[in-house]
């Protein structure tokens, strides 16, 4: 951070900061209120599991495919403008794969959902990460808390709906257009101007290193951070694919028992990010990162030696908590990095991130086929490992 930039925000900056809250409130809560509708889509277009599996994966594969454009679209309109255009998009794929009467036309809606989601993604976390700097202290943490509390509210209208016998398609259009109306309201509150910030060190060179020791570094930290945020969405994963099916059927925990791996770790998770922008700021992000990731490892690696359900309940909310800051912390790191363009940084890392995300359930699955699962979950431990590892690319205290 410059000297600057160590001040005490103004009015507009905490506007600007509540108006970035809202717009990752809207992007949790917009997906989540079409997923509780996914079961009862399956069944209205009759369609198989392999044939659902493949439709659903089309939301990962459009934000693969479009989720290098974010740093363009950020150069050239500002990331608040993309972030909530992303939104308005997100929400029109929505709706579409809402009302399909085909499973290729549910894929569609699903893939332009997932294209416009990866950009909102970007978007909302490079005007997070400005507004950041604005502050001159952590608190991009907060917004991906916020973003948690979207998501379980935007799930708990769809449960509601769907208790109240709701129409998909009427529930979505209110879905969509309310979530699309605050996301608008929030823009006006947005920092405004480009996103070419001097202190984020974007088009510097280092003079006392030659260009291609600064690219061989840049790659080399970008590498590392990739791997970070991987290793933070893999244990997600582990929970959104895995806790349960493990609990019930390896562990042979009761259907309600064996959710409340998943809801420990989603659980935790919050609690991280609500207490990781004191903890940044404070210890610095490698010394977090790195507690982290012991805490996961342990945690889980724990859990999984010693195999029991309230063990293992305990070891998927250590590894929660142990992960919850480090997708933030990557993306920060990386939109930081000197030599690369505005957002480049962010955007790279935001789009093999998902990548890793994609690849992670089947290589879980095929480990657990040929072993078991209980061994297909060392993937958390070992992420813990990665993390501990890796940290020395973050950044120490600096606020």
């Amino acid at each position: 951070m410059t000297a600057g930039l160590l001040r005490s925000p103004t009015s507009a900056d905490r506007r600007a900061r509540v108006a970035v809250a809202v717009l990752f409130f809207t992007n949790g809560a917009l997906f989540a209120n079409l997923l509780p509708r996914f079961p009862q889509i399956k069944a209205d277009l009759g369609i198989g599991n392999a044939a659902y599996g493949l439709a659903v994966a089309a939301f990962p594969t459009g934000a693969i495919a479009a989720g290098l454009m974010a740093g363009v679209l950020i150069r050239t309109w500002n990331s608040a403008r993309v972030a909530v255009a992303g939104t308005l998009l997100t929400g029109v794929g929505i709706l579409a794969a809402s009302v399909a009467n085909s499973v290729l036309l549910f894929a569609a809606g699903l893939f332009v959902a997932g294209a416009m989601d990866a950009i909102t993604d970007v978007g909302q976390n490079a005007h997070g990460l400005r507004v950041q700097r604005r502050y001159g202290r952590s608190i991009i943490n907060s917004f991906h808390a916020v973003w948690s509390i979207g998501a379980v509210t935007g799930g708990a209208m769809a449960a509601g709906a769907i208790a109240l016998d709701v129409p998909r398609g009427p529930h979505l259009l209110v879905a969509v257009v309310l979530f699309s109306i605050v996301a608008c309201v929030a823009l006006r509150f947005c920092l405004p101007g480009p996103d070419t910030d001097a202190a984020a060190g974007h088009d510097v060179g280092d003079p006392e290193r030659t260009a291609p020791a600064r690219g061989l570094r840049t790659t080399w930290v970008l590498a590392a951070l990739v791997v970070i945020a991987t290793a933070g969405t893999l244990v997600e994963d582990a929970g959104n694919s895995w806790a349960a099916l493990y609990l019930a059927e390896s562990l042979h925990a009761s259907a309600a028992l064996a959710a409340s791996g998943y809801i420990a770790l989603v659980g935790a998770q919050f609690v991280g990010r609500l207490l990781g922008d004191r903890l940044v700021n404070r210890f610095g992000q490698r010394a977090v990162a790195r507690a982290g990731g012991l805490i996961a490892a342990v945690g889980m690696g724990t859990a999984l030696a010693f195999p029991t359900v309230p063990g293992t309940i305990a070891g998927f909310a250590a590894a929660g908590l142990g992960v919850a800051t480090l997708v933030p912390a990557a993306m920060h790191e990386a939109d930081e990095l000197p030599g690369l363009k505005a957002g480049s940084g962010l955007t790279i890392v935001s789009w093999l991130m998902r990548v890793g995300f994609l690849a992670s359930p089947p290589i879980v699955g095929l480990v657990a086929d040929a072993t078991s699962l209980r061994v297909g979950l060392l993937v958390v431990p070992v992420a813990g490992f990665l993390v501990i590892v890796l940290a020395g690319v973050l950044k120490g205290r600096r606020w």
